[in-house]
Parts: C-alpha cells; structure tokens; sequence
C-alpha cells in the first residue's frame, strides 16, 4: 500500500486484545505506533515494535498518529474525542459513541472543523448471522415482514467486581453496552422506527446497573422486538424472523469473538465461516417453492471494519460506520431511557 497510517490505542484490555488490535495487526495500510499502557506491557506480546506510553497526553503529542483509537471505558469517550480531534488525529471509538447526543452533535461538528475522520466501531454490523438477516431480508424470502426479535442474552448471576460496567449509571448497564450494537443493526435494517417502547429491569440481587431489557420498536406494518438478560443459561434464537410467506430461526452467536479471544488473527482461512450445525433454519414458500432446511450463514468478517477506515483515510472513500449514524443510536438509546422512566410509548416520527 503506498500510505501506511500511523495508529495509536488508547487502552490494550479486551477490546484492544481481542478486537482492534487484531485487525490492525492482519492489515498492511496500518502501523501500530503507540499503545497506552499505564502500568503494564501486555501489548508488546502483538504490537513488539510499538511504542508504549503511560498517559493520554503522551500519546496525543506522538506527531507521528495519523489514527487515534479510544477504546476505553464509555465515560471517557467524549473528551477523549475531543482532545484527540484537537490535537488533529483521526478518530475512531468504541460503542457506544457517547453518553448523550449533546455530546455526540459536539464531536461531529468537531470532526467537520477539523477535516478528520470520525468513525464509531459497530462491528456486529460482520456478524455472520447478522450478514445473513440482511440478505434473507433483502431478497424478501419471507414475503412481508411481520416480526423481527434479535436476542443477545448472557449468563452471569454474579455482580463482576472491579469493572466500571457494573457501576451505578444508568448508561453503564447492559442498554449503553450491548443495546448499541442491537439498536444500530435494526437502524441499518429498516431506519428510524415510528415509536418506541422499553422496559429496562435490575435482575441480579444486589446489581446497580440495568441487565435486562425489553425493547419494542413499532415500523409500519411490523414490530422489532429486541431483548437482552444477564440470567439466560439456555438460549433460545438469537433472531427469529416471521413473514407472510415463513419463518427463519437462526441460534448461535458469530464465532469470531471465541477465536480472537484464543488468540486467531482474522487473516486465518476460512475465517468466520460456521459448521453446518449452527446455520439457521427456514421454512418458507418463495418464488413459488417450498423451502424447508438449513441456510448457510455468511462468514463473518470484523476486520472489514478497518479495512473501510483505511480507505477513507488514504483514498477519500465513504465511511462505513459514519458518527451520524451512531448518534441516532444514542438518540433511541435515550427514547429507550425515557419510555422506561415514564412507562410509555415514546413516538419518534
């Protein structure tokens, strides 16, 4: 590639191990220049030829990043936007973008002002499973959609210790964390609903932050139904899809996550490809046939992600994940917040 981009993380724990890094690391346009660790060296074990500083600031005054990564906890993601879009770095940050869509409209005036990039990192939008809604959706295999639920469901009936996630704040809980990713695919799948309805719920004794929630979101002629609970110890579908011709159920999660966790790069053949075990079922009348079977699930493929922000650096390509659309996730996120609150349905447009 004839640009190498220059990057900086600004944390290495799970999201920089097992998420950026890797797909920083199996792309040619980029060099990890530096890394903020603040005690540890952890990062050297991937990154060995970066460079490891111990604060912010330090890594902010390398003249040398063209990409400033802030993967840390979601409180600090605004100002360190901000100081990061100052310094004239391009930007991309976990999920959810911001806290709130004051801060976020900030930032995206910012990122105009400045001419840099701004990009938030939704990488469940390559979740193999996912990939495969969308084209069974797009080729209208069901007829006309009646019914749309997404789960994404845990099992942990401990509260964490030592982890800002399980913090008293009302966006630390489980709505700000895996609800940004829920909330962002059906905007990609459908757009803005017409209302919303949410019930948020605290079910662990002792827990301070939300870890269920029950979102409804009305369209037209359909209803998205997106759940999520930290006491499902057996799963059942994570999208079930119904239509006036059929129905499609798919189990499972994306295996990407389990194999980046156990230290595969993203550049391994066949990754993100499922067994035929785990791929989801139809049943369904189309084109004038019967189908009744298995549906190949996509792979996934997470690393497309950066592949995007290197275009859009280097060759002036459209952003894939652009903040606008991030923003209007923190916008339902917080309809979600107010629904609860008030016990009613929010109506949007």
């Amino acid at each position: 590639m004839e640009k190498i981009i220059q990057v900086a993380l600004a944390s290495f724990g799970m999201s920089g191990k097992v998420f950026h890094g890797p797909s920083l690391k199996v792309n040619q346009g980029f060099r990890v220049h530096s890394i903020l660790e603040r005690t540890k060296n952890q990062s050297l074990e991937l990154f060995p030829e970066a460079k490891i500083v111990r604060s912010f600031d330090e890594l902010l005054q390398q003249s040398e990043v063209d990409l400033v990564i802030i993967n840390t906890p979601d409180q600090f993601h605004f100002d360190m936007c901000k100081q990061a879009l100052n310094a004239g770095k391009h930007v991309v940050v976990e999920k959810p973008f911001t806290h709130t869509v004051e801060q976020a409209d900030y930032l995206i005036d910012l990122a105009h002002q400045k001419n840099r990039i701004l990009s938030v990192y939704q990488n469940r939008r390559w979740d193999g499973d996912f990939l495969t809604v969308k084209k069974i959706l797009e080729n209208g295999m069901l007829g006309r959609l009646v019914e749309f639920e997404s789960h994404f469901d845990r099992y942990r009936n401990f509260i964490q210790a030592n982890t800002w996630k399980e913090t008293s704040d009302e966006r630390n809980g489980v709505l700000f964390n895996l609800g940004s990713h829920m909330v962002d695919q059906i905007l990609q799948l459908f757009g803005t609903p017409r209302t919303v309805t949410a019930h948020l719920d605290k079910l662990r004794k002792g827990s301070l932050v939300d870890d269920y929630y029950y979102l409804r979101f009305q369209y037209e002629d359909f209803a998205a139904i997106l759940k999520s609970s930290y006491l499902v110890r057996e799963p059942g579908p994570r999208y079930s899809l119904h239509g006036t011709h059929g129905s499609f159920h798919k189990w499972g999660i994306d295996p990407q996550e389990e194999l980046l966790k156990k230290g595969h790069l993203p550049n391994e053949d066949n990754w993100g490809q499922e067994p035929s075990e785990a791929w989801g079922t139809i049943n369904t009348e189309w084109h004038g046939l019967h189908h009744q079977g298995k549906i190949e699930t996509i792979p996934g493929d997470y690393k497309i992600f950066y592949e995007n922000i290197y275009e859009a650096i280097a060759l002036g390509k459209e952003l894939a994940v652009k903040a606008e659309q991030s923003r209007e996730v923190i916008q339902l996120l917080d309809y979600c917040l107010q629904s609860n609150e008030e016990k009613r349905t929010i109506p949007i447009r």
